[in-house]
């Protein structure tokens, strides 16, 4: 029987999905659970949820409960990490003070000034938890889903926790494509690799054939790039299709979100497609259910089918002997050659009897590459003012932010970052007693002479030529 412990299982539709996928795969339905949130509050419907499935479907499983996340790690052969740290409370911070300032977000999590608080929250507990992990179950391999993904894995890699970091983005895109290239989905050849949130289809075929030139013809047709404009237009002007939405595309670079006239002519879908704070409505509107009552009392207890998530078709493999493939986030080390060594990369892993192996992609195309760099370089900065407690590097990272830095000025950033780490301090322990130091205001008078410094060489011999043109 192996265990399998969900560190953050009072997430409670996510932990129910991942739970279901495990009982319902043949040669897992004896899997013990320990389900660990701070408190029961929301684990006392997951434990009555699933032991009703158990009973139900007669099943050899065991599910408990606990508020120990030690307890819950001891001799664990898996660990699924899917908490929030400061949930909505600190999410209404992530979205709501950088709008004050004139950064818009839609979703919040990943990049941006949210996504790097969220960061910047998540570090000191996943570090922790990797701690606990080498301690109490050394050979267990963490299946982690908190975002952000790319981060989080980053800071992962300087421990000795076997892991991967685990994203339904190129699933749900190859739902759109199949749509779009009129080809089932189970029936496309792909290849996949990039960073989290953007790894980018270098490969698209159908029996050897190649899709992209129907692809490229759909997105020229309006009634396709209505639906992802954003998506569409990298694609159009970057040549290759990416595995996020345009919600979250918005926020990565700096074209879309800029300005009111960007924001009208891209961002103008509903729901996730780019309103303000969309993702952020979505979560309060579910924390309002999750509070008023028992959403899982009335749910069937029959096992429906295996969700796309990865997660129990990774513990298939590994314990039944299964070969599974998947894309998968791992420290790069090598995996794609134009991307630095130490930042998290996402490509395609197999996974046996053996554990995980990442496959070698090459390089990406040199554009490609460019653009992940420019979120790589705000993940870097966002890892190292989380694990080292230096509030500097939390300017660094948002000065270097693609939206942001299209939005702000240097000064403006800094007095975001100074608002944000001060009312998010609560949860947020590497930064005890220290604080952002705002940028002084200097006023220039009308009258004030310009202190005398040596001229550059270059611009004297310029302003000399300028001088025998006149």
């Amino acid at each position: 029987m192996a265990k399998v412990a969900i560190i953050g299982a009072g997430s409670i539709v996510f932990c129910k999905t991942l739970m279901l996928d495990i009982l319902a795969t043949p040669g897992l339905e004896g899997t013990e659970f320990a389900l660990m949130a701070p408190s029961t509050r929301r684990t006392l419907q997951v434990e009555a949820f699933a032991n009703r499935v158990i009973k139900a479907n007669g099943l050899p499983a065991k599910v408990w409960k606990t508020t120990d996340r030690r307890e819950a790690l001891k001799g664990a052969d898996y660990v699924i990490a899917t908490f929030q740290v400061g949930g909505t409370q600190a999410f209404e911070m992530d979205v709501h003070i950088p709008l004050r300032f004139g950064v818009d977000q839609c979703i919040g999590d990943t990049l941006g000034p949210g996504g790097i608080f969220r960061t910047l929250r998540s570090l000191p507990v996943m570090m922790d938890l990797a701690h606990d992990m080498e301690e109490l179950c050394p050979n267990a391999l963490l299946l982690n889903y908190v975002n952000p993904m790319a981060t989080n894995c980053w800071a992962l890699g300087k421990t000795k926790v076997q892991f991967v970091g685990l994203c339904h983005g190129v699933q749900t895109t190859m739902d759109l494509i199949s749509g779009y290239v009129g080809v089932p989905k189970d029936q496309i050849d792909f290849l996949a690799a990039g960073i989290n949130h953007m790894a980018w289809f270098l490969k698209l075929e159908h029996q050897g054939r190649d899709l992209y030139p129907i692809l490229r013809e759909r997105f020229e047709q309006p009634e396709y790039y209505v639906n992802e404009k954003v998506r569409g237009e990298v694609f159009r002007h970057f040549g290759y299709f990416m595995t996020e939405s345009t919600g979250h595309l918005s926020e990565y670079l700096p074209y879309f979100r800029k300005n009111q006239t960007a924001l009208d002519l891209y961002c103008d879908e509903p729901a996730f497609g780019g309103e303000t704070g969309a993702y952020l409505r979505w979560g309060q509107g579910v924390d309002e259910k999750y509070n008023q009552q028992d959403i899982l009392a009335n749910e069937s207890a029959e096992l429906p089918r295996r969700s796309i998530e990865y997660g129990s078709y990774i513990i298939e493999a590994i314990e039944m002997g299964k070969l599974f493939k998947l894309n998968g986030n791992v420290i790069n080390n090598g995996m794609i050659a134009n991307l630095p060594a130490d930042c998290c990369a996402e490509g395609p892993i197999y996974v046996d009897r053996l554990g995980l192996h990442k496959t070698i992609v090459g390089d990406l195309p040199p554009q490609c590459a460019a653009l992940n760099l420019t979120n790589i370089n705000v993940q870097r900065l966002a890892v190292e003012a989380g694990l080292t407690g230096d509030p500097e590097h939390i300017v660094h990272a948002c000065a270097l932010d693609p939206l942001t830095s299209a939005r702000l000025t240097l000064k403006e950033i800094r007095d975001m970052a100074c608002a944000m780490l001060d009312a998010e301090s609560q949860w947020l322990p590497q930064f005890a007693g220290k604080t952002i130091h705002p940028a002084p205001t200097i006023v220039i008078p009308a009258d004030v002479q310009r202190t005398h410094v040596p001229v550059d060489p270059a611009l004297a011999i310029l302003a000399r030529f300028g001088e025998l043109a006149k």
